[in-house]
């Protein structure tokens, strides 16, 4: 589910899991393994990609439907839990957002160091309220460390997908180039970002993230049982099936 490509100093890690990189357990488990690998083989800086015209469609809504109440505390764990490796990573993190990124898929990019979103009919954001899941805290406090408190409130409560232009202007990427060169810009970022003295570049880093580590002291047993039985709500589940359902049609 994880193809891995190194470029020198920098690893990138793609999702490859078709047709919509749709996030399941499984494929955060893979991921998640292959950060600890990266970490393990020493890489400097990381690059998180996707295939081109989709990073990823963000939650396997259809498989989570089937999951009982114990394999969506797991579920939700894994995702905290693949947030957190990403906020606490020793190494720069890029994203090469290659193509649609909604939900999950802007998720993964606000808590790396710096987003690449490709330039076309693609769209991005935050749309879980439009879909009926409640934007877990430690999510939307991320959005407003990346784009402000005034914009996280605008695009997270309207569960607002936004195209490039609009991306970029808000602040939820910092650039947007054509499609076949969003994996090669978040890499030549990454690259030259390791240019800079390794001591003074990585504390100030570990500075500059701090509040974005922060935010999981939020996850607590009871915090993430709040999110699943939230999950469980009628007006969640009622929403979810509707789409759900929508998806298979065009399947």
């Amino acid at each position: 589910m994880i193809v891995t490509l190194d470029h020198g100093r920098v690893r990138e890690l793609r999702l490859a899991r078709p047709p919509a990189n749709a996030l399941n357990p499984e494929l955060m488990r893979a991921l998640r393994v292959a950060l600890a690998d990266a970490r393990a083989d020493a890489c400097e800086g990381i690059v998180i990609s996707g295939a081109p015209g989709r990073f990823s469609g963000g939650l396997d809504v259809p498989e989570l439907l089937t999951l009982r109440r114990d394999g969506m505390r797991d579920a939700w764990q894994t995702l905290f839990g693949l947030l957190q490796d990403i906020a606490d990573s020793d190494v720069p993190i890029a994203t090469a957002l290659t193509g649609h990124s909604p939900a999950g898929g802007t998720v993964i990019a606000l808590f790396s160091d710096y987003r690449v979103f490709a330039d076309g009919p693609f769209v991005m954001g935050l749309n879980e309220v439009q879909v009926g899941i409640p934007l877990p805290e430690p999510i939307f406090r991320a959005l407003v460390l990346v784009v402000g408190a005034r914009q996280a409130e605008r695009l997270a409560v309207g569960g607002l997908l936004v195209g490039p232009a609009e991306a970029l202007r808000c602040g939820v990427v910092d650039e947007v180039v054509p499609v076949d060169e969003v994996i090669p810009r978040a890499i030549a970022w990454t690259t030259e970002l390791l240019t800079r003295p390794r001591v003074a570049m990585s504390s100030t880093r570990k500075m500059a993230r701090k509040a974005l580590r922060d935010v999981f002291a939020w996850i607590t047993p009871e915090n993430v049982d709040t999110v699943v039985d939230q999950w469980f709500s009628v007006e969640t589940q009622t929403v979810m099936k509707a789409l759900a359902a929508k998806l298979g049609k065009r399947s």
